[in-house]
């Protein structure tokens, strides 16, 4: 066709799926993508610039003036209804992303007003188009299983992490998310092989393992069709990440592996059963090898797409609607697939919000913990309860095994949330701020350290709350500038490149600084603890300050004379219980090291004495500098970040030596269990 002959075609929604979209659209000579919506003009603006899409749209209804002939609605499940309805009263042909609906009733809606107006609509059923089903689907139809009895499929994915703030991720609003995500590929693939399903019985669980803003993590489906059973298995725990389907016949037993695009078909031979498990098993293993080897060159040399199936489906739906054709997925297998969801994802939904409900409502506690299930939040949550007898109420990220004692309210949620942490700081007077991450990657780290401590800041202020107390770490202080011998106080300089440090020095110094920023302002009553590294029962894997940790092997910088500047935790619970004084300073800074300290080689030996296996060894300075270097140069060569660097290893030097006298005289803080004390209640000796 000519130029002015194409056939207009805009996007609704600039998530990550909108690139496999885009991308074949691009393909189709007779395609003209005009414009892309999206709420957010960043991701809509990066998409239009990767795909050189002329404009960029706040919403559907502005894209009106483009006049478009097919939309793609691409857009989070809740939205799908509303944007095909709308799409489809403009005139416009509607490809809508999976699941096509949340509710039958939706789905039936779309169809009457697409039949009312002699429209097209079709659902991107994707799975059902990857090359590699179609292939299977070809050889099923060929007679290569005979007939078939049976179908699983197996499917495990994971979600980018929640990064805080107030936009939620749709994954993990509701308890269904899951299942309307990935269970929908698995029915309408299990339909594909075995024909209209008759019965679905699905059941999910909350693992506990997982991230837990998903909260129902493993899903299992059986089936029943007038062929036979089928089964699906939905997990965000099982790794390496799978995508396959089993399908089982009266002649054979076919394998498909979705992401390595391999087929595979052990037979029947006129053998004896053992020669028969030989002769499969070598014939799999050589067509495995085999095509391994091709589809990484076709993937290389880009023959071989990403995502294959959205691929296929964009086209397939573009040539059927170019010829006048049914499309590949009709509307109605949609509906069908949506009829299987729909009770099952009220029941999900309703599920979470039972899981999720506070425990212990009735109680008005005036004391709040966060990060309450950590090792120091867990011995701090022991004195309040042993000290002061009032009920507390604590900020967890899921709920326990077993229920919570009367005397503590829990409230579940993630810190980075903040209608979460404002529900928690609700009739609060004293704040302890002990949550943060410890671990995962920049949006953990993001979600649970700056936007937590931005949330729990921004309620205590709304809320009135009479006192904050923050726990820092002496990790927010410069370790490459410090000067041996000088000693380390409150006032010591700041990291100054805490981005070159690490996520866990970077995150704590902006929340940190948060905190003060607000005291100053007069927003809120706050005081700053900054412990060093905090021991004790239950921290006994972990390596002394000045150590590396690897596979289990503590690897100690130079010859184990700096000191640790350690603080057993029941010394910290102390200071944490006389920092709630509101007549305290707002705004002070209390540093909390234990004044005697013990140099790194005797940390290792009271570890050893107790008995407890640990490999320590005592690794120049120079060595790891230079393996630093090596690090640093392969990770600008990938473009990634390491976690090695010339400057990690100037930084992990201890600071020492510490001076707490602000804790003594303004906190009246002593430490009370000494370091040979301490040592031994965390490493007794071995009898």
């Amino acid at each position: 066709m000519e130029q002015n002959q194409r056939v207009k075609v805009g996007l609704v929604g600039a998530g990550y799926v909108s690139t496999y979209h885009a991308r074949a659209l691009r393909s189709l000579p007779f395609v003209e993508i005009v414009g892309v919506a999206d709420s957010s003009h960043e991701r809509a603006d990066a998409l239009a610039a990767q795909f050189k899409i002329p404009r960029v749209y706040a919403s559907l209804k502005d894209m009106a003036d483009a006049q478009p002939k097919v939309i793609h609605i691409l857009t989070p499940p809740a939205t799908h209804a509303a944007l095909a309805l709308e799409a489809l009263e403009m005139g416009c042909h509607v490809f809508v992303e999976k699941p096509m609906a949340e509710s039958v009733a939706d789905c039936d809606r779309m169809i009457q007003c697409a039949r009312e107006r002699g429209l097209v609509l079709s659902v991107n059923h994707s799975a059902r188009m990857d090359p590699i089903v179609l292939q299977a689907l070809e050889m099923i139809q060929n007679g290569a299983c005979g007939e078939i009895r049976g179908v699983d499929f197996f499917r495990s994915s994971d979600y980018q992490a929640y990064s805080g703030g107030p936009a939620i991720p749709p994954q993990f609003r509701n308890g269904s998310y899951p299942f309307q995500d990935l269970g929908v590929h698995g029915l309408y693939l299990l339909e594909a092989f075995l024909g209209p399903i008759r019965r679905a019985d699905t059941r999910y669980y909350a693992s506990g393992s997982g991230d837990p803003n998903l909260v129902f993590d493993e899903w299992r489906t059986l089936v029943e069709t007038d062929k036979g059973t089928g089964q699906m298995y939905i997990s965000w725990n099982v790794r390496p990440i799978q995508n396959e389907l089993i399908i089982h016949g009266t002649k054979g037993v076919m394998h498909v592996d979705c992401y390595l695009q391999i087929v595979t078909l052990r037979k029947t031979y006129p053998a004896p059963k053992a020669i028969q498990r030989i002769l499969g098993a070598g014939f799999n293993s050589l067509h495995m090898l085999t095509k391994v080897a091709i589809n990484t060159l076709r993937f290389a040399t880009k023959r071989l797409l990403p995502s294959p199936g959205i691929h296929v489906s964009v086209v397939k739906f573009h040539e059927a609607l170019h010829k006048g054709e049914l499309p590949p997925v009709p509307a109605e297998e949609g509906r069908r697939v949506i009829a299987l969801l729909e009770e099952i994802s009220h029941r999900a939904d309703d599920d979470k919000r039972e899981y999720l409900a506070d425990a212990n409502p009735g109680l008005k506690p005036r004391i709040l913990v966060t990060g309450a299930n950590g090792f120091l939040g867990k011995a701090l949550v022991t004195r309040l309860r042993e000290e002061t007898g009032e009920p507390l109420r604590l900020l967890v990220r899921r709920p326990p095994e077993t229920p919570p004692p009367d005397d503590l309210q829990l409230v579940y949620g993630d810190l980075g949330n903040p209608a979460v942490v404002d529900r928690a700081m609700e009739g609060i007077e004293i704040a302890f701020h002990v949550g943060a991450s410890m671990k995962g990657g920049p949006f953990e780290y993001h979600s649970g350290t700056v936007w937590g401590t931005r949330n729990v800041v921004d309620a205590c202020e709304r809320h009135g709350v009479r006192q904050l107390v923050y726990v820092s770490s002496i990790a927010v202080l410069d370790q490459a500038g410090h000067e041996p011998g000088v000693p380390v106080t409150e006032s010591s300089d700041y990291e100054p490149f805490p981005q070159q440090r690490g996520l866990y020095t970077q995150t704590k110094l902006e929340a940190e600084k948060m905190v003060l920023s607000a005291a100053a302002e007069g927003r809120i009553h706050a005081v700053v603890l900054r412990p060093g590294q905090i021991y004790g029962p239950g921290a006994e894997k972990v390596p002394p300050s000045g150590t590396i940790n690897i596979a289990g092997r503590w690897l100690v910088v130079g010859s184990g004379k700096h000191h640790v500047p350690l603080v057993y935790i029941e010394n910290v619970v102390d200071a944490l219980l006389l920092a709630a004084n509101p007549d305290l300073p707002n705004g002070a800074i209390f540093q909390l090291i234990d004044p005697e300290g013990i140099r790194q080689r005797e940390y290792v030996e009271y570890v050893r004495r107790s008995g407890r296996p640990v490999r320590a060894s005592y690794v120049p300075p120079w060595f790891l500098k230079l393996a630093g270097f090596g690090v640093a140069l392969l990770g600008k060569v990938l473009k990634r970040p390491v976690p090695l660097t010339p400057y990690r290893v100037r930084s992990i030097t201890p600071l020492w030596p510490c001076d707490c006298t602000a804790a003594h005289t303004r906190l009246g803080w002593q430490p009370r269990v000494t370091i040979q004390e301490g040592m031994a209640l965390t490493f007794p000796a071995r009898q």
